[in-house]
């Protein structure tokens, strides 16, 4: 008579290595607001650029380690909402915004709100969206226009007051552009892993000497610009299809 084999049961616990990443990204964005409540303004945006580098980091590490799981999809997505949403907002608001009263905390509040949709709308789409596109601005590029605009200011000795009303224009629009159907380009083609074009290393050491020079400014205009380019991509999409149609012929490109 034969044995009933036994169900293994499923190993339980989580693996270490890529959330240890996560957890770093975390930490980054509570630092950011406990440096912010003290005033020390440079420490905080640094801080989020700092959680913007690790969180890069731990889907990579879980993927080329084979050690992607539904928990590690989860903590990321907090830790993403500290970090990129919470911190940005209180960062921002702690530095500009709370001179202008319940105009301050309400653009803080819809930066916050947004990227908690932002992130909300991401994990719904993961296995249906186009992974070469994002649907509306990414949370880690909103808070690096918040986090930069601030450090441009700490650096330069900029009185908030001066641009509170700037610094909330700032914070809302790219809370709006992380829940609008602007698509930007996701970058998820490039293979980092493989062989690449000697341009593109070149390419590469020519951008990480030019952010050097003076990080606040080049960092911000360079989010600042990858935030421009979606309804700029998506408005001469939308003038191309337009002239497909007037001209009978079908419209390019996705």
């Amino acid at each position: 008579m034969e044995e009933t084999p036994v169900p293994r049961k499923r190993p339980r616990g989580i693996y270490l290595l890529p959330n240890l990443f996560t957890t770093a990204a975390l930490f980054a964005g509570f630092y950011a607001v406990l440096a912010a409540t003290q005033g020390r303004f440079e420490a905080s945006a640094i801080a989020i650029f700092a959680a913007m580098l690790l969180d890069g980091f731990d889907g990579r590490v879980a993927r080329m380690t084979h050690t992607q799981t539904a928990f590690g999809a989860e903590y990321d997505s907090l830790s993403d909402m500290v970090a990129f949403g919470v911190a940005p907002a209180l960062v921002a608001y702690h530095w500009a915004l709370g001179g202008l009263g319940k105009v301050g905390w309400l653009a803080a509040f819809v930066y916050c709100a947004a990227a908690a949709l932002r992130l909300a709308r991401f994990n719904t789409q993961v296995g249906t969206a186009d992974k070469r596109f994002f649907q509306g601005l990414p949370s880690p590029s909103a808070a690096a226009i918040v986090a930069g605009g601030v450090w441009i200011g700490a650096d330069q000795g900029i009185d908030p007051s001066y641009v509170s009303w700037l610094a909330a224009f700032l914070t809302a629009g790219a809370g709006l552009l992380m829940v609008s159907n602007f698509r930007y380009w996701s970058f998820k083609q490039l293979d980092v892993q493989g062989r690449v074009s000697f341009l593109l290393a070149v390419v590469v050491m020519l951008a990480v000497a030019l952010i050097l020079i003076h990080p606040p400014v080049v960092l911000f205009l360079g989010f600042l610009g990858y935030a421009v380019s979606g309804p700029v991509w998506t408005l001469l999409q939308l003038r191309e299809r337009r002239a497909s149609r007037r001209h009978g012929r079908p419209a390019g490109g996705g």
